[in-house]
């Protein structure tokens, strides 16, 4: 009942305005154009009588009707609830446009903090621009200032060529004129004294007629003189038996006593040389004599204050030939100490591995002396070679505080008497080496050090009472030795600042593992030489400073080398060499059987020595 009252008319203002307003195509009335829509519009507000006949009677009908008050009520409240809508789609429309607003300022902010970026990035480029402009005119000021100074080192070095150059033109000059005027003086004396000796030729040749004359009759008169004397002395010798005896008995005597005292004086030099003086094949002792003494006091001194060393001190082996190693060194000390008996050893494997360090090392641990000789020495000396190790051995017989005889390289002249290579004075040398070795000493003790004991004659196993085999360094062993090269030839000269020597910035620690397993297969000695090898690098620089660089450069020099040497090594070295365990002897643990062959001159002695052996090599 909405349209009686006027309900259902909707206001024209609280039309949505983002409805579009339909075309228009209706009349025009008084010059005005209506649409159709307004023309209907304007209908419905058109008296009609039947429709007001039919509101009457709807009216009349319904104020007969028990809920004519109800139903107005109802429209009532249908009519609020649908202004409440029109009111709640209002309250949205607005919220909707200030929600607009506030995306159209979020926007602006967004475009504003954008534009500020931009303009930070493009201060950021400009400054970044003008930066490596800066750099790049200060880096062409240095090459600027670099070849200024190139060129300014250039005139000088061309100065100092030219004035070296004008003083070597004047000293030679200088030299030049000097060698005229002594050649002029010389000729013009060489011309006074000839013309004086052709002026004065004829008194010069009379004064030398003279003197001839003169010679000769004194001469003549000396001859008569001496026949006439010895002829009176030995008539009178001849007549007179008792002074003819005399003569021969003094005679006789005189001869006795010269031949007795050359005698005498022979035996006493021998025995001096033997006690006293060092044999000629010893190369290197630690034994002083009188005279050592006299001439080297300190020495001498040093060595009696000097304490006994550990025998495995800067000595880097497998820890299971450093166990064994210090049992004997600690037998030896003991053996020295209660005057025992010494036990002779046999020391061998590849060069390099330390043999020679550690039977000084023994020495000096046990409080005795060391001597060092070569078996390269006692071939070339023929016949002379038994008196030689015979004098030796009388020397080391004659100490007292007992002496480390290390004979390095003894295979060249210890070798099996049935091979045909070996000389006859060679065979004396040996024989006479067994006969000295035939019993075990208290004054000396025996180190035999070889890279071949496969070749020493039975004889000479059968005197060794202990054989010790030297490998190459591994894994562990090759890091501790490359620490203490680094130490020994770079870090201590850098530290101590008086040599040239300078370090650059790295790691050492990981460098020296990185190397360390890079020398697999090096000794000890190449790996020493490679310290010496750092330090020649970096005198060699321009500047005294060891780089990393330098140093890797170095160590794979040292690997390329010894792999030369190895393919150098025929296939015989090859076969009896040890020094290719690198080939074998991985940081595993591997098993290698080495098996020799046997020559014809060589059958009869195969028991002598080992022929098949089985070495185990502990994993490092």
């Amino acid at each position: 009942m909405s349209w009686i009252f006027g309900y259902g008319k909707k206001d024209p203002q609280l039309l949505d305005p983002s409805q579009e307003m339909p075309p228009s195509t209706g009349k025009v009335e008084g010059g005005l154009q209506i649409s159709e829509s307004d023309m209907k519009k304007m209908e419905a507000y058109r008296f009609d009588s039947a429709a007001l006949e039919r509101a009457a009677q709807a009216a009349r009908e319904l104020e007969k009707s028990k809920h004519a008050k109800e139903a107005l009520e109802l429209s009532k409240m249908q009519e609020v609830t649908k202004q409440q809508e029109l009111m709640v789609n209002m309250k949205a429309y607005e919220a909707e446009i200030e929600r607009g607003k506030v995306q159209q300022k979020q926007v602006d902010a967004e475009e504003r903090r954008k534009t500020l970026q931009e303009e930070t990035r493009q201060h950021q480029a400009r400054a970044q621009y003008q930066d490596q402009l800066s750099r790049k005119r200060y880096e062409d000021q240095l090459l600027q200032q670099q070849k200024i100074n190139d060129e300014n080192l250039r005139r000088q070095e061309e100065s100092v060529a030219k004035q070296e150059a004008m003083r070597k033109a004047t000293v030679e000059h200088e030299m030049q004129l000097r060698a005229n005027l002594e050649m002029k003086k010389i000729q013009a004396e060489m011309e006074a004294k000839a013309k004086a000796d052709r002026e004065n030729r004829d008194i010069n040749l009379e004064q030398i007629r003279l003197k001839a004359v003169e010679n000769r009759a004194t001469i003549l008169e000396s001859i008569k003189t001496a026949g006439s004397v010895i002829g009176a002395g030995v008539q009178s010798l001849l007549t007179d038996w008792d002074k003819m005896m005399v003569a021969a008995g003094g005679l006789s005597l005189l001869a006795l006593g010269v031949y007795s005292a050359k005698g005498v004086t022979g035996v006493t030099a021998r025995y001096v040389e033997a006690r006293l003086g060092k044999p000629s094949l010893v190369r290197e002792t630690s034994r002083f004599s009188f005279l050592d003494s006299v001439q080297h006091p300190v020495k001498t001194v040093k060595k009696l204050v000097k304490k006994p060393s550990d025998a495995l001190s800067d000595v880097i082996l497998a820890p299971e030939l450093e166990e064994r190693l210090r049992d004997v060194a600690i037998a030896t000390k003991n053996t020295k100490k209660n005057r025992g008996v010494y036990r002779n050893i046999l020391m061998h494997g590849p060069p390099g591995t330390g043999k020679t360090m550690f039977a000084k090392k023994l020495a000096q641990h046990s409080g005795m002396d060391y001597a060092i000789m070569t078996g390269g020495d006692v071939a070339p000396m023929g016949s002379e070679g038994v008196t030689a190790v015979h004098k030796v051995f009388d020397w080391a017989g004659s100490t007292r505080n007992g002496l480390l005889l290390f004979i390095d390289e003894a295979d060249a002249f210890l070798r099996k008497r049935s091979s045909e290579t070996i000389s006859e004075n060679l065979r004396a040398t040996l024989n006479a080496f067994l006969y000295r070795t035939g019993e075990q000493s208290d004054r000396f003790m025996l180190v035999l050090a070889s890279n071949t004991p496969e070749q020493f004659d039975w004889a000479v196993n059968d005197r060794l009472d202990e054989m010790v085999e030297f490998n190459l360094p591994g894994a562990e062993e090759r890091e501790r030795l490359v620490r203490l090269y680094f130490d020994k030839f770079v870090l201590q000269p850098a530290m101590e600042g008086n040599k040239r020597l300078k370090l650059a910035q790295f790691d050492y620690s990981q460098l020296c593992s990185e190397m360390a397993r890079r020398l697999d297969g090096l000794s000890g000695r190449e790996i020493a030489k490679l310290g010496a090898a750092w330090q020649a690098a970096a005198f060699a620089s321009h500047d005294g400073v060891l780089t990393e660089k330098m140093v890797m450069d170095k160590c794979m020099d040292a690997v390329n080398q010894h792999k030369q040497k190895v393919e150098w090594q025929s296939e015989q070295e090859k076969r009896e060499s040890k020094s290719i365990g690198y080939l074998s002897a991985k940081d595993n643990s591997t098993t290698i059987i080495v098996k020799k062959s046997k020559s014809p001159q060589s059958k009869a002695s195969s028991s002598a020595s080992p022929v098949d052996s089985v070495k185990t090599t502990p994993k490092s």
